[in-house]
């Protein structure tokens, strides 16, 4: 017996998987640059529906990028810290 695999179909909204042009990298790299905007700007374009698949999993992966820079930060900050005042209590 053969079983048939079905495909589910996907709604695909029209004019999502267009290709970003050159100028909306530019303003969107731009916006991407303000702190704090950048930050709020990243979260709608990783989580709207209405913004273009390409810019979304770049929003999704900068999003990724920006949690890992910030553990090793306060990894290295707690290291730091934690060296300054083991010195400072038995370093003599």
């Amino acid at each position: 017996m053969e079983q048939q695999v079905q495909s589910v179909p996907t709604q695909r909204v029209p004019g999502l998987e267009a290709v970003v042009s050159v100028g909306e990298w530019l303003v969107t790299l731009l916006i991407a640059s303000i702190p704090l905007v950048n930050i709020i700007m990243l979260l709608i374009w990783a989580f709207s529906g209405n913004t273009k698949l390409s810019k979304a999993n770049w929003a999704k992966a900068t999003l990724i990028w920006l949690v890992i820079a910030a553990a090793f930060y306060f990894f290295v900050v707690v290291l730091i810290l934690g060296g300054i005042g083991f010195m400072s209590r038995y370093g003599r």
